[in-house]
């Protein structure tokens, strides 16, 4: 673990794994440091923007949360809010993601609904959430062409992630099926549903 500087105006603490940045997320986010202005969580890092901070009080800061959060990462596991998305399994990709793992299509949602996800970060669109620990026998490449429109509400994978798409947009993971759940609401006091640490469970419902 360490933190280096990035650019003029930010570090970058490198954590060593999603659950340490995950709390140390949310250590920053509830008492922020002077001058800090973004916070972005990814997978094993952390990277903080702060044009108006002291660089070296920073970085003590940092270093002072940091071991915070390793010693914490167990009862946040523990204490992790838990969303079920229930998924009709009808997806235009569902039976050549099971050709290319080698599995039939039931075996490929059971693999998916069989693990309980974790959101490992947001990005690409505003609450697509990358969920990690999909089952290794799904790991499967992206499209080799982009849809020019995917709808909201579509569940996919690519590679070692699993997603649902928070909004129509084009898109090249592989899709397995369709929620009926909002996963993004501009509205909504928190307008992201999964947001980083949230576990996430599939229940296949419905007549695909």
């Amino acid at each position: 673990m360490s933190v280096r500087r990035v650019g003029e105006h930010a570090l970058l603490v490198e954590t060593g794994s999603l659950e340490i940045s995950h709390r140390l997320d949310a250590l920053l986010r509830a008492d922020r440091p002077r001058g800090v202005v973004e916070i972005v969580p990814g997978p094993v890092t952390l990277l903080v923007t702060a044009p108006g901070a002291d660089p070296a009080r920073l970085r003590d800061e940092l270093f002072r949360l940091l071991g915070t959060a390793s010693a914490a990462v167990a009862a946040v596991a523990a204490d992790a809010p838990e969303v079920i998305l229930p998924v009709v399994y009808d997806g235009a990709d569902l039976h050549e993601v099971a050709a290319l793992s080698g599995l039939s299509p039931r075996e490929v949602v059971e693999r998916h609904t069989g693990r309980e996800l974790v959101v490992g970060w947001l990005g690409f669109a505003p609450g697509f959430a990358y969920l990690t620990g999909l089952d290794p026998a799904l790991h499967v490449p992206r499209l080799d062409t982009p849809r020019t429109s995917v709808p909201a509400g579509a569940v996919a994978v690519a590679g070692p992630y699993s997603a649902v798409y928070p909004s129509a947009s084009p898109g090249g993971w592989r899709l397995l099926g369709r929620s009926a759940t909002a996963v993004w609401d501009v509205a909504a006091d928190s307008p992201a549903l999964l947001t980083p640490g949230t576990r996430v469970r599939f229940l296949a419902v419905g007549e695909p």
